[in-house]
């Protein structure tokens, strides 16, 4: 397999080509996207993000101002807050087949230079697709190693190509930008999270501006080897010494089998959350104070990934399926609000949390299927066990337009308030692909009283 041409033709494909010519493929786009700005807004609201904000702003002011950011930046450092900023609730996307999330390393360069640029919606959605096929392909395609963190590796590959488009470059030199970026990939380590450290967040943020960089420096003439940049990396840094391998062929969209998140947090504590859910739904009356003993049974890559105990800070808690458990079973909802400080030291959270049995169900292990059983025991000595094999955004069960737009709602709510929230949402799904980016910036003419400008653009 020669991974150099595969990748030149799935390129050709989709520059050559209009990603949204298909309706489907340009809701899905709709979808990611909004999903994707709502967890920016969100997460730019967050002390950290907006302290490192202002920080960036007045180091390089710039003309990019983002949604929910109070100061404008650079192109380059709009891309860095924005990848950061939309993973810091672990609410965004992500895609099962390359176990990371390529549409979110596509949506911050996008987001970045179509503001910078002043493209319409059109160009910036199918940027947008172009990036997220292409990351998700690269993603398939380059395993990580264990201890390592799949952001900010892999994902630059969706960055690079999401910036190449959006900046109107050739096939081919998209394809020489991105055996550049094979050169050059990160080892992100998974270190950060085990310690509750949100640098993590900031992987995201440095593929973003590293996928501007180099399209624009293959834009400009600096040369890139030919081929085998990727399977270089692919033995010499993640140590591949098997069969060959493929990409998905084009004409087959990626887009179709991701999934957009219900839920804060890491998809693998999705399926125990959405059990306690269930149970909850089980009983009129829910008095979590009557349960006695949990049990969750659970495919080894969850435990792998999410086995974080007692969690002291919100990234360690965003990875903990005991936790995201316990404040599911106890509030009815796992969002942004479980990660605050007054959630993580709720007693009765803390409490459930200890009673947790995480177990491995080699069943579901090896039949490589996401799934969850949760046996819940009570004071009265009885026993349920619910056992969930789908959530909410899995392809089988893709999270409705209205559930979207409800998330997008609640998310940036305390940040816009309620009727500017509802009316980007509506506007943002309705609004003809020509319209010019411009044109949202009327719905957030005044910001948040918390935020210093006096105008937050949709886009």
């Amino acid at each position: 397999m020669d991974p150099s041409r595969s990748l030149a033709e799935i390129v050709a494909w989709l520059f050559d080509a209009e990603p949204l010519a298909a309706p489907e493929i340009e809701r899905r786009a709709r979808l990611l996207f909004l999903d994707t700005l709502g967890c920016m807004i969100a997460g730019l609201a967050k002390p950290e993000p907006a302290a490192l904000l202002d920080a960036m702003a007045a180091l390089e002011p710039g003309n990019v101002r983002l949604p929910g950011a109070g100061r404008p930046l650079t192109a380059g450092s709009a891309a860095y807050m924005a990848g950061l900023a939309a993973c810091w609730d672990e609410a965004c996307e992500g895609l099962p087949r390359a176990h990371g999330r390529p549409g979110l390393h596509a949506f911050a360069p996008v987001l970045a230079l179509g503001l910078a640029r002043n493209h319409d919606l059109g160009q910036t959605l199918a940027a947008l697709v172009a990036g997220f096929e292409v990351g998700g392909r690269l993603g398939e395609y380059l395993r990580i190693r264990p201890g390592m963190h799949v952001d900010g590796i892999w994902g630059t590959f969706a960055s690079v190509t999401g910036a190449a488009r959006l900046l109107g470059l050739p096939a081919s030199t998209a394809v020489a930008a991105l055996q550049g970026a094979a050169c050059q990939l990160p080892y992100s380590l998974y270190l950060p999270i085990s310690h509750g450290a949100t640098v993590r967040n900031a992987y995201v943020g440095e593929a973003a501006r590293r996928g501007i960089a180099m399209a624009l420096a293959a834009a400009a003439g600096v040369t890139m080897p030919p081929g085998d940049a990727i399977e270089s990396f692919d033995r010499l840094a993640l140590g591949h010494d098997g069969p060959a391998k493929v990409l998905v062929r084009p004409g087959q969209w990626l887009i179709e089998e991701g999934y957009l998140k219900p839920f804060a947090a890491v998809r693998h504590v999705h399926y125990g959350a959405q059990a306690a859910i269930d149970w909850r739904g089980r009983h009129d009356q829910v008095d979590t104070a009557e349960i006695t003993a949990l049990e969750l049974a659970i495919y080894g890559e969850a435990m792998t990934y999410c086995g974080n105990r007692a969690p002291v800070t919100p990234i360690q808690a965003q990875f903990s399926l005991s936790y995201g458990l316990a404040w599911t079973l106890f509030s009815g909802d796992l969002g942004p609000q479980a990660y605050h400080g007054e959630s993580l030291n709720n007693r009765e959270v803390r409490r459930l949390e200890a009673l947790v049995n995480i177990v491995e169900e080699p069943a579901f292990t090896k039949a490589n299927k996401r799934a969850a059983r949760l046996t819940v025991g009570t004071a009265q000595g009885a026993a349920d066990t619910l056992d969930v094999d789908a959530v909410p955004g899995d392809v089988d069960m893709p999270l409705p337009d209205a559930d979207v737009g409800d998330k997008f709602v609640r998310y940036v709510t305390p940040i816009l308030g309620p009727d500017r929230a509802v009316a980007l949402a509506s506007s943002f799904m309705t609004a003809s692909l020509s319209s010019s980016l411009e044109r949202f910036r009327i719905i957030l003419e005044h910001s948040h009283p918390r935020r210093r400008s006096s105008s937050i653009p949709l886009v």
